[in-house]
């Protein structure tokens, strides 16, 4: 038994253009990183959205190894920036280099009540779904 969203497009065109053209509201969860396993096994959630004052290290590119907390998050290019994670100009000044989501994982998250919340909602969602494999 196949389950279709006919809301989703199967289309490269048309997916393309969904994720160009999405909200900044949807560019937060498409911004999600996975969470260190002691994390991982500590909260029971697989990954989160990303945000200012999270702690990340870098997995993949030029500045694999790097860690340090996130400064800002650039929605609009998809993109965030890690403190301390920069490259000097020509002209000596130093400028943060950008760094996808997708190529970090967070090793320590910046908490709040809202944070909780969300993270409360997901390992009951993932509690429920292990409850009814077993």
């Amino acid at each position: 038994m196949t389950v279709r969203n006919y809301g989703i497009a199967s289309s490269r065109s048309k997916s393309r253009k969904a994720h160009f053209s999405a909200p900044s509201s949807q560019r937060r969860v498409l911004m999600s990183a996975p969470l260190s396993t002691e994390l991982r096994q500590e909260k029971n959630v697989r990954s989160i959205p990303i945000r200012v004052g999270d702690y990340v290290t870098i997995t993949r590119g030029s500045q694999k190894g790097r860690e340090g907390k996130v400064t800002s998050s650039y929605r609009l290019k998809f993109v965030i920036y890690v403190d301390k994670v920069t490259r000097d100009k020509s002209n000596g000044q130093s400028v943060p280099i950008p760094i996808s989501a997708s190529n970090v994982v967070i090793t320590k998250l910046h908490m709040d009540k809202d944070r909780e919340d969300i993270l409360a909602r997901i390992a009951k969602g993932r509690e429920t779904v292990q409850n009814k494999s077993a």
